[in-house]
């Protein structure tokens, strides 16, 4: 099996100068870094909006996984313009509502509330990622 046809493509938010965008590129880069590196390939957002042709390219070639810091799901809505296909959708917000002890501040570089909570929402989005392997391979997962 060619191990770039099983890739997911992860799409975090640009929200420069917003803790949450912050949040939202640091779970990126754990999730593909350290908890799924070889199972998932970062795209900027930035590249999709610029209709940057390898970024287009692999977005409508692999399902893509959304991580967005507000309500305006940038990261999500530019994916399906691109023609791609989103697997999982992810709002920072919905994951901070959980836990809220974890509060983000700083833009450039995050408090360690705020790390922590991108860790969290990676731990969370690698386990759905597991989910969607195993269904993908015809495994129940209960």
């Amino acid at each position: 099996m060619n191990t770039d046809e099983t890739k997911v493509v992860v799409v975090p938010c640009s929200g420069i100068g917003k803790p949450f965008g912050s949040v939202s590129r640091e779970a990126a880069y754990d999730l593909c870094d350290e908890l799924r590196p070889g199972k998932t390939r970062l795209v900027a957002l930035a590249k999709l909006v610029t209709g940057e042709a390898t970024a287009q390219e692999l977005i409508r070639r692999h399902p893509a996984v959304t991580i967005d810091g507000c309500k305006q799901m940038c990261a999500a809505k530019m994916v399906r313009q691109s023609g791609g296909t989103v697997a999982h959708e992810v709002a920072v917000l919905d994951v901070f509502r959980r836990h809220k002890d974890l509060k983000p501040e700083g833009i450039a570089e995050l408090n360690e509330a705020g790390q922590k909570l991108a860790r969290v929402l990676a731990e969370e989005v690698a386990e759905r990622l597991d989910g969607l392997e195993q269904a993908a391979k015809g495994v129940s997962h209960v």
